[in-house]
C-alpha cells in the first residue's frame, strides 16, 4: 500500500511532522503555537483528541493496507497536563486489531518526556467494494 499524503489538511494546519509510519507504530511531532490554544493560553483539547484519531487512522490504514479503509468510531482522550508551547511527540501503537475492527493507544508527551495526554481510538475496518 502507498503511504498517503500525510502534509494537507487538517494535518497540515496543526503542522503535525510525521517521524515514523508503520502498521505497528506511528509517531508524530508537533510545536505548540498561540492559534492552537483555547482561552486560558493552553493547548487545545481538541488538538489531542485530532493527533490521537490521526495516530491511530494512518496506522490502522497501513495495517488494513489494499483489504479496504478505516474510519474511527471512538475517541476517548484524557488531558494529563497543561501545555501552553514547546514540542510534543504522540507515540501510537495498537492494542487490537480485528477483521472488523481496531484500538490504537496513543501517548503524548512533551520534551521532558512528561506524559500530557493519553488517549485511544477505535476504527472500523471497511471492506473495499
Amino acid at each position: 500500500m502507498d503511504i498517503p499524503d500525510l502534509t494537507g489538511g487538517l494535518v497540515g494546519l496543526l503542522g503535525l511532522t510525521f517521524d515514523e509510519v508503520s502498521g505497528d507504530r506511528v509517531v508524530i511531532r508537533w510545536k505548540v503555537r498561540p492559534e492552537l490554544h483555547q482561552p486560558a493560553g493552553i493547548l487545545h483539547g481538541g488538538v489531542y483528541c485530532a493527533v490521537v484519531e490521526t495516530v491511530g487512522s494512518v496506522g490502522g490504514s497501513i495495517w488494513l493496507g489494499d483489504r479496504g479503509t478505516v474510519v474511527g468510531v471512538s475517541n476517548q482522550t484524557d488531558f494529563l497536563r497543561a501545555v501552553r508551547e514547546g514540542e510534543l511527540v504522540a507515540v501510537g501503537t495498537p492494542v487490537h486489531r480485528g477483521r472488523s475492527q481496531q484500538l490504537w493507544q496513543v501517548e503524548i508527551t512533551d520534551a521532558a518526556g512528561r506524559l500530557v495526554s493519553r488517549g485511544q481510538v477505535r476504527l472500523q475496518n471497511l471492506s473495499r467494494g
